[in-house]
């Protein structure tokens, strides 16, 4: 059928412009599948983006298979204010040092007319007696709620985790990957012992590997950061590193163990068994919408988005072919079916009834959009009791039995996951490489990749590659084994490799 008249031609002319190729510009690449697949845009604010319904249910799927981790691991959600008192940041010098930059400050709270009455001004006299700073990171002001809430060893462990938005003032942005507002998770533990909240650093760690890989189909390397690149205030920051298809490295997620500086800050102390009055120690972590990023990067190609099942807003997509009303009818009743048998088997389904599109058109659009698998169903289709399944992730089609769809369905949907999994993993494989010189680390890291190389463990080498090559020490991984070597900058000796990358 013809679409309406009036109602598509912007859509057409939108489905019918080719996405810019990886290999041509990656940079624009990204920004053409964020935006044409319906994920985000930017907004009339410098800066802060809008994630659109189709890329927010993406997210909320995101939510709530981390919520259901948190939640099965002893957390509570909870949720702080929005605006810190400044003189909070003061009480802990490195994490001021650390966000200092970035920080939006609120300064007055009302506005008045101009003069003339044409417009709006701040009004002076509204000057607020302390200035505040819009949530950067929730540490100080939660840790400042904390002091109220902990007395006694009773009171521990207090594990808590909040859903929120955050603010940290950019100045290069791009959608999703670095934005001046982002949302976030953001986790806050107090312990009686440091062993008790190192353990829960590092249990985060593994939930985030779990979730990413398992869940999003990213295949990551977890290590800890070099003291440059700790979290401000931490004493160890723990990370996960995945590596996108342009070669570059993403921080995919943070678990610190903060040990008791925000306690001796705040004074957060409880009574012990004893009686005896002790600081406690602390964890922090959290993932925040550059997983969004990091998964159009993984997996998408050159015509759009591709999506785990997992995480698709629907897994499936059932496209009826027809040319006449009795024809759609008849289809209809069978789709409606299936869709039912399928969600019944708890598989994601949408049925795109809708009469403005043809079907070539909606296999485009489904196709942009990441949906892992689309079902064609015409008539004869119903006549032979099959249907047409087309797989995103590797762009195949092939004929089903409609008998024993569902379960051929599922079998489908788990193989893209991994499949998609054992891709990316092969990808990082491949270009992960040794470096045993300079000159080969200088040309190991101009080729993209991780390069696995000797440091000698100074704040100065790691400053000096980095100024030298754009290349971040990313992480020095948890599995690496003890390898006697010299430092591939300064040839000092060095008992293990690290990681270095250009990354995001």
């Amino acid at each position: 059928m013809l679409p309406k008249i009036g109602q598509t031609p912007y859509h057409f002319l939108f489905m019918a412009e080719k996405l810019t190729k990886r290999s041509e510009d990656y940079s624009r690449w990204y920004n053409d599948i964020v935006t044409r697949a319906d994920l985000a845009e930017n907004s009339g604010v410098r800066g802060c983006m809008v994630i659109k319904p189709y890329g927010f249910a993406i997210w909320e799927k995101v939510q709530q298979e981390l919520d259901k981790k948190f939640k099965a691991t002893g957390h509570q959600n909870a949720y702080f204010p929005l605006f810190i008192p400044k003189s909070y940041f003061s009480k802990e010098a490195s994490h001021v040092d650390g966000f200092a930059k970035e920080c939006a400050v609120v300064t007055h709270y009302r506005l008045k007319n101009t003069a003339d009455g044409k417009g709006i001004e701040v009004d002076e006299n509204a000057r607020l007696e302390e200035e505040l700073v819009v949530r950067p990171t929730s540490e100080t002001i939660i840790w400042d709620t904390f002091k109220k809430w902990i007395q006694s060893y009773r009171d521990l462990p207090l594990k808590i985790n909040q859903w929120a938005n955050v603010v940290r003032w950019e100045m290069r942005t791009r959608l999703f990957l670095r934005t001046a507002e982002f949302l976030w998770q953001e986790g806050h533990t107090a312990h009686a012992t440091r062993e008790e909240a190192v353990e829960e650093t590092e249990l985060i760690l593994d939930l985030y590997a779990d979730f990413v890989e398992n869940f999003m189909a990213i295949p990551v390397i977890k290590g800890v950061k070099s003291e440059n690149e700790r979290f401000a205030g931490a004493l160890e920051t723990y990370c996960i590193e995945a590596l996108m298809q342009d070669g570059k490295a993403l921080q995919a997620g943070t678990s610190h163990f903060l040990g008791q500086n925000f306690a001796k800050a705040f004074d957060v102390k409880y009574a012990s068994k004893e009686g005896k009055e002790e600081l406690v120690w602390a964890s922090s972590w959290g993932v925040s919408t550059r997983l969004m990023g990091a998964l159009v990067m993984t997996h998408s190609d050159d015509n759009g988005l591709v999506l785990p099942p997992n995480l698709a807003p629907y897994q499936v997509v059932i496209v009826p072919i027809y040319r006449s009303e009795e024809q759609f009818k008849q289809v209809e009743a069978k789709a409606t079916e299936l869709k039912m048998q399928l969600e019944y088997a708890g598989v994601s389904v949408h049925f795109d009834d809708r009469d403005t599109h043809k079907p070539g058109w909606k296999f485009a659009e489904y196709e942009l959009k990441g949906v892992p698998l689309r079902i064609a169903l015409g008539p004869r289709d119903i006549e032979n009791g099959t249907v047409e399944l087309a797989r995103r992730d590797t762009l195949s089609k092939s004929i089903a039995q409609q008998e024993g769809l569902v379960q051929q369905v599922k079998e489908t949907l788990d193989d893209i996951q991994n499949t998609l999994f054992k891709k990316a993993k092969r990808y990082r494989d491949e270009n992960t490489r040794e470096a045993n010189s300079w000159e080969e680390f200088k040309t190991l890291v101009g080729q993209g990749g991780f390069v696995s190389a000797h440091w000698d463990g100074t704040v100065e080498t790691e400053e000096k590659i980095k100024n030298e090559t754009k290349a971040t020490l990313r992480c020095i991984p948890l599995n690496s084994k003890q390898e006697e070597g010299q430092c591939i900058y300064s040839g000092s000796p060095s008992r293990q490799r690290v990681l270095f990358a250009k990354a995001y």
